[in-house]
């Protein structure tokens, strides 16, 4: 068989079940392959989008995503989907035709652009080494980086041989990548930590994606040293129903919350950057708090902001050590009273603040809309953001299950990958209820994706919060005067061209308008539904507010 049909075969046999992407000439033979070996493409309408999808779908499933690209422009329309997945450390392979001859008119340096955005280039080198270059691909992607597989299109027509001593070595890594290793960390960090949580009396948690396998060990931990819980946006729902949660620390923390965390005399980070978003460029972190970070990247480790101690581990591995660590010191209860978990209960949730409704001349209150969302979406759901002035209405107002309700692409915060992260999110997570939270402007960047919705008969809901403008910048820069016209927009009519890609649809500007979302419910649920809401644009976001800060 031909070299691109083998890395497909070698996919398929190392577990892919879907391949997200846009095929061309250079990546027709390895996806038809995929396909026939028993893996699922699915087609989008444009290479950016099938890049998040597939990063969204490796989120969610907690599985390798595969993204398929023609050479060339193919490549460069993915990229921002790629920078994105690459900083989140998304485990991914995307499989690229790769023109070598500076001639080609698909000629680039693909290499360079990977590494440019931080990503992992490899390659398939010749039809002899074509088995174990796909594996080492998977193998680097599976311990989270985003990997970027060169098929060099001279080398995808080479001729292959799939033999015994390659079928073992491909069962020998599909074994390996079932297995989930924890790397433990040195007694000599495990027994540090567990002196300073024995010691201390207003500990914090803070979970995020490194940790989302570790509730029940974190939460055991939590419970001997009287630690309060929260996460990073992107763990939002992994302590969900724990009396102590504080939902999400940072940009997006409730009044309580930021009170509370900023409070803490040690806080630790589990798996979790503690950036400038999950900490509000350190804000959260009082002066004389004890930072403690915990992590299975060195790099991680202190690199946006100084720590007491850095543990280098597994967070499931390390949550369990220091337990054990534990039973020679005395420990309290930390701050846990029936009087805290009483305001916890009250306070903790976005939608228990009292506030304004703004809504009004023929706009509805986004902090309105998305409560009255909550209440009517079914619990079991999975939420995708995307980014804008808008994005922290659905981070603060809708409730999700767990670890796998809330799916943030926001790491590079990139405009326009709400859409097709909730494509992947819902591919990965059949059986719950996809919601799409879009701005305007990300909503019109990748409409596109629409179809793909329809097509795939998604029952997904896509809530667009329209200010018929790039809020963000209207908010910064108007209080100072500046001209506005480069970032706001006519109106334009969602709804119907929603309609006209498949979907029901209905336009809200007022409470009563959500009506159609209980009939869209209550109903078959067989095409999707488009929530056009004119928002008030009265109010600029706070939590974008810090972001420009950061730039």
């Amino acid at each position: 068989m031909i070299v691109a049909t083998l890395v497909g075969r070698v996919l398929a046999e190392l577990g892919v079940e879907t391949v997200f992407g846009v095929v061309g000439s250079g990546n027709f033979h390895v996806t038809n392959a995929l396909v026939a070996h028993g893996a699922r493409f699915v087609a989008a309408r444009h290479e950016g989008g099938a890049a998040t999808m597939a990063d969204a779908y490796a989120r969610m499933s907690g599985g390798v995503g595969v993204l398929t690209v023609h050479q060339g422009p193919g490549l460069t329309n993915a990229m921002t989907g790629i920078a994105e997945a690459a900083k989140s450390r998304t485990p991914m392979v995307v499989l690229a035709g790769e023109a070598t001859q500076p001639r080609s008119n698909f000629h680039i340096d693909q290499d360079a652009m990977a590494l440019a955005v931080g990503a992992t280039p490899l390659r398939v080198r010749s039809a002899q080494t074509a088995v174990e270059d796909t594996v080492e691909a998977f193998r680097t992607a599976r311990a989270g980086r985003t990997v970027l597989l060169n098929l060099p299109l001279d080398v995808q027509n080479e001729f292959g041989r799939w033999g015994e001593v390659w079928e073992l070595v491909v069962q020998s890594a599909r074994t390996a990548a079932s297995v989930r290793i924890e790397q433990p960390a040195s007694e000599h960090d495990t027994a540090r930590l567990a002196e300073l949580l024995a010691g201390a009396r207003r500990p914090v948690f803070v979970a995020g994606r490194g940790a989302r396998h570790a509730r029940r060990e974190l939460e055991a931990l939590a419970d001997r040293v009287g630690a309060l819980l929260a996460t990073s946006a992107v763990a939002k729902g992994l302590f969900r129903g724990s009396p102590w949660d504080l939902d999400i620390s940072g940009g997006f923390s409730s009044p309580l919350a930021a009170e509370l965390i900023a409070d803490a005399d040690v806080l630790v980070g589990w798996g979790c950057a503690l950036n400038m978003w999950t900490t509000r460029h350190g804000k959260l972190i009082g002066a004389r708090t004890k930072v403690v970070q915990v992590d299975l990247d060195r790099d991680s480790i202190g690199a946006h902001r100084s720590v007491e101690l850095g543990v280098v581990g597994d967070v499931a591995w390390v949550a369990r050590a220091v337990e054990a660590a534990l039973d020679d010191l005395p420990s309290g209860v930390g701050r846990r009273t029936p009087e805290l978990a009483v305001r916890i209960a009250g306070e903790a949730r976005w939608r228990s603040v009292p506030y304004k409704d703004e809504s009004g001349e023929g706009r509805i209150d986004p902090r309105t809309l998305t409560i009255e969302l909550d209440d009517l979406l079914p619990a079991d759901r999975v939420v995708a953001t995307d980014s804008g002035n808008f994005m922290g209405y659905p981070a603060m107002f809708l409730d999700v299950p767990d670890e796998r309700g809330f799916c943030f692409t926001q790491a590079f915060q990139s405009v326009g990958l709400g859409l097709a992260s909730a494509i992947g999110a819902a591919l990965a997570l059949p059986g719950r209820l996809a919601v799409a939270a879009l701005g305007d402007g990300g909503a019109l960047m990748g409409i596109a994706e629409l179809e793909t919705v329809v097509r795939l008969a998604l029952p997904m809901v896509i809530v667009v919060y329209d200010d018929e403008a790039y809020g963000a910048e209207v908010h910064h820069f108007g209080p100072s005067g500046h001209p506005l016209d480069t970032v706001t927009f006519p109106a334009v009519d969602l709804a119907e061209i929603a309609r006209g890609y498949g979907c029901a649809a209905v336009t809200v500007r007022e409470r009563g308008d959500l009506a159609a979302v209980t009939s869209w419910l209550d109903g078959p649920r067989d095409r999707p539904l488009f929530v056009h809401a004119k928002v008030s644009g009265r109010r600029g976001s706070w939590w974008l507010e810090e972001a420009f800060r950061g730039h």
